[in-house]
């Protein structure tokens, strides 16, 4: 029996004051699903089955290039970060894997382990980072780290990868997030090809060092830190490293790592149609790389995006199996709050996709009446399927109103009386 941080006797009261009326907006949705052929029951047990992973750097509280405002009971460490990704998991039961980030979590594998099973918690894609230095590191990446000049940083780059993977397999995890933050800011400042020849030598061997069973994810990003070129700027190249690494090889698509306006779906289907869709970093954005929550901004984009991959599903694309995480940077918002409320949203887009009537849209798309097909897609946004997604969480025993529980169980000042505050100025994301 995994164990609990939330007392379930509040959870209980909460779920109990709020049964009727849930009970009564599930059984009138489930009218009229009906009539459109739908059966709501189907749709509940496959949200109950979909989960996404939570990101352990997003537990703390987030910040910009200019300065950082430290929350009250922020975690200390890795196995802080585990207790806060618990609650999250407890009340949502939609989040029930931690994506690590090395090395701001290194710690004993082994101990991590036996603390995320505590909680019945395990663990997805192991993160690297080379974008910033460690405090212990020989050779800086100011200048880049898998596409460096210098041999001897990319070495240390490449072997960083390789201790990520060591580690991840101890813990049970099966694949590994490639993002560097390699670039230029100004022309003449790198060669483009010479640059990016680099990277691909380095991530063949970081590729070699994979067990037979693991995926490795290359996330794309536009800019930032490198404003002029960035190396893995978009799915183009991202795609490029893919096809050129291997069959174990797939990429990462973050919702904000791309240019306004692009039609971040069609870039789903194209990764989806050839076969190189890896997974997500669900967040959102208003300008560029803002690392909002989920479905804050822009949550039709979200819809958009499910409308591909439930479309994948239910065709039986072969091999289709993407991973789902969040990534995201709370700067003003309680990050667990903010957590369960963006894995709630991706599972709102997933159920609303999953009620798009598929053979009407496909007649109207062969019969070039455009009006009535995006009316289709609409159809199906439009529906409120909140009962769905709380009848969800009540079933696996998570919380119908996750916030209003996570507040009645005072969790937030409990651990802020046990961690000491931090001192605030300093800039950058956590």
């Amino acid at each position: 029996m995994s164990e609990t941080i939330i007392s379930a006797e509040i959870v209980e009261k909460d779920n109990t004051a709020r049964k009727p009326d849930l009970e009564r907006d599930y059984a009138s949705l489930g009218e009229r699903l009906d009539r459109r052929g739908i059966a709501i029951d189907a749709v509940r047990d496959k949200v109950e089955k979909f989960a996404v992973a939570i990101p352990s750097w997003g537990v703390g509280t987030g910040g910009t290039r200019f300065a950082r405002f430290p929350g009250a009971g922020e975690p200390r460490d890795i196995f802080d970060k585990i207790e806060d990704c618990a609650v999250i998991n407890q009340l949502t039961q939609a989040t029930p894997t931690v994506s690590l980030h090395i090395p701001w979590d290194k710690a004993d594998p082994n101990r991590l382990k036996q603390a995320a099973s505590r909680f019945g918690l395990g663990f997805d894609a192991m993160n690297s980072n080379t974008f910033s230095d460690a405090r212990d590191q020989k050779l800086s990446y100011k200048f880049g780290s898998l596409s460096h000049a210098d041999a001897g940083t990319r070495r240390q780059a490449v072997e960083h990868n390789l201790e990520c993977i060591e580690i991840g397999k101890t813990l049970g995890s099966k694949a590994l997030t490639v993002w560097i933050g390699d670039g230029s800011n100004f022309p003449g400042q790198v060669n483009f090809a010479k640059a990016f020849e680099r990277y691909l030598d380095a991530m063949k061997e970081v590729y070699a060092g994979l067990p037979a069973d693991w995926k490795l994810f290359t996330e794309h990003k536009m800019y930032e830190p490198a404003f002029y070129s960035t190396v893995v700027q978009d799915w183009g190249t991202n795609y490029l490293i893919a096809k050129e690494l291997g069959d174990k090889a797939f990429c990462l698509v973050d919702l904000g790592h791309h240019a306004p306006n692009v039609n971040i779906e069609m870039i789903v289907s194209r990764l989806i149609q050839f076969k190189k869709l890896g997974g997500f970093h669900f967040n959102d954005s208003k300008y560029g790389d803002d690392d909002l929550d989920a479905g804050s901004i822009d949550p039709y984009r979200l819809f958009l995006v499910f409308n591909e991959l439930v479309d994948a599903e239910l065709s039986g694309v072969e091999g289709f199996d993407p991973a789902h995480m969040l990534d995201q940077s709370h700067n003003v918002t309680d990050p667990i709050e903010s957590l369960m409320l963006s894995a709630v949203e991706v599972q709102r887009a997933y159920a609303q996709a999953l009620l798009i009537d598929r053979k009407a849209l496909e007649a109207f798309q062969d019969g070039n009446d455009a009006l009535m097909a995006t009316q289709t897609l609409k159809a199906a946004y439009r529906t409120d399927v909140e009962p769905i997604l709380a009848m969800a969480r009540l079933k696996t025993g998570g919380a119908i109103d996750p916030v209003a529980t996570y507040r009645a169980a005072g969790y937030r000042a409990k651990v802020a009386a046990e961690r000491p505050a931090v001192v605030g100025g300093s800039g950058g994301i956590v």
